[in-house]
């Protein structure tokens, strides 16, 4: 083994995960100066594989990542949560003979799932959203191909259960995407804008889900330039789908690998939303969207930190109004909290990022303890700690690690 390429590797993830080498060699068992001589490449009886394998088990990557300079192959085999297999089970269920319940109801069940999202309720989400599924195919099945507010009830109804499958990562890509392509089938459908633009979105995001983000930009801005006539027409309800498109698309290409050039196409994506957010000229819920000024600004940090960006992600957070972040759904106030934690870390603010983490599991525990990412994110927290408070500890055990 090349002690030295193998030593830069460590080094490389080390810094990706926002550890010091203190912080690393802590972790180890080891001193600082073992890793600085582990990661010059100076120790010759190391690395043992035994080593290795310690070191990529802090890192929280595959073995091989450490052996070799190539993408990583490994798969993830996590299985979906418990409270998304009802959700996906119906999914593959034929459309039964059921009550046809009134379109006013399923849009009332549909605006109470909404606001379980955003509240971050996703046990009672997930319960909830079987029977609506069922419902809302009974209805489009029943009022023929013609009937346009129907289909478009439906596509709005798998969008939702597509952004609730999004939670859960990897473990649900596949079956987001597949949720997500019959949401847009079926607002195409009733050829309505802006349901075809909410729609699009969820495309977009899924691709992006799949390891695909170019092709998710694509997607997002075509669907955007294909549309935007309409969108600008239809008044805030539009200018917010505009927006949301515009900001996916940056989203998706922040995961590109790093450089000048992509940096500068994402953050040109967040000034075209900002510009359709300008134009809308406030903050607004339209379509559980939660689109204008500061949810782009909240997108921009949101960038930089996945650009692993630490500073200027929370320079960017600088600019945000106390009084506009009270006024956020719980779900987006959470995910703000979990991005300052990642901005935080990466710039050595433990104590910060711990804080940030601590409050966002107060907020909405769901958003904290049932996304593998976050959990991740906890646990770099936990081991860039020299000693955990009893809080940051006690936030560990709830997400299943030990502190």
């Amino acid at each position: 083994m090349d002690a030295g390429r193998i030593g830069r590797r460590i080094g490389y993830w080390r810094d990706r995960r926002g550890f010091t080498q203190a912080d690393f060699g802590r972790l180890m068992g080891q001193t600082k100066r073992w890793v600085q001589d582990l990661e010059g490449g100076k120790r010759q009886a190391d690395p043992r594989l035994s080593v290795l394998m310690r070191a990529a088990e802090v890192l929280r990557i595959p073995l091989e990542q450490l052996l070799t300079d190539e993408p990583s192959s490994a798969v993830s085999a996590n299985a979906p949560p418990i409270e998304a297999t009802a959700v996906i089970d119906v999914l593959y269920r034929a459309v039964d003979e059921g009550l046809i319940p009134p379109q006013a109801e399923v849009r009332r069940r549909l605006a109470y799932c909404c606001e379980a999202f955003q509240a971050c309720h996703y046990g009672a989400l997930g319960r909830a959203l079987p029977a609506l599924v069922m419902s809302a195919q009974r209805a489009a099945s029943a009022a023929g191909p013609d009937a346009s507010e129907a289909h478009a009830l439906l596509s709005r109804v798998l969008q939702l259960v597509a952004s609730f499958l999004h939670k859960y990562g990897a473990a649900t890509a596949v079956q987001a995407a597949v949720v997500a392509d019959r949401a847009l089938a079926a607002a195409e459908r009733s050829g309505d804008p802006v349901t075809i633009g909410a729609a699009s979105r969820r495309v977009a995001k899924s691709l992006a889900y799949q390891d695909r983000p170019g092709a998710a930009v694509d997607f997002a801005l075509s669907s955007a330039q294909r549309l935007r006539q309409d969108l600008v027409s239809a008044g805030p309800l539009g200018l917010s789908t505009l927006g949301m498109l515009y900001l996916n698309a940056a989203i998706a290409a922040s995961a590109q690998e790093r450089s000048t050039q992509a940096v500068r196409r994402a953050e040109r994506h967040i000034d075209e939303a900002a510009e359709v957010a300008d134009q809308q000229g406030a903050d607004l819920n339209e379509d559980w969207t939660a689109f204008g000024p500061t949810n782009v600004t909240l997108h921009r940090v949101d960038v930089l930190a996945r650009f692993e960006d630490g500073w200027s992600a929370l320079e960017a957070a600088g600019c945000l109004l106390s009084e506009a972040m009270g006024n956020l759904t719980r779900e987006r106030h959470a995910l703000h909290l979990i991005t300052m934690a990642r901005a935080q870390l990466l710039t050595r603010r433990k104590s910060d990022a711990a804080k940030s983490l601590i409050e966002a599991a107060k907020l909405a525990p769901e958003e904290v303890h049932g996304r593998q990412s976050t959990i991740d994110l906890v646990k770099d927290v936990v081991g860039a700690t020299p000693v955990p408070s009893v809080e940051l500890r006690a936030l560990a055990e709830a997400c299943g690690l030990r502190a």
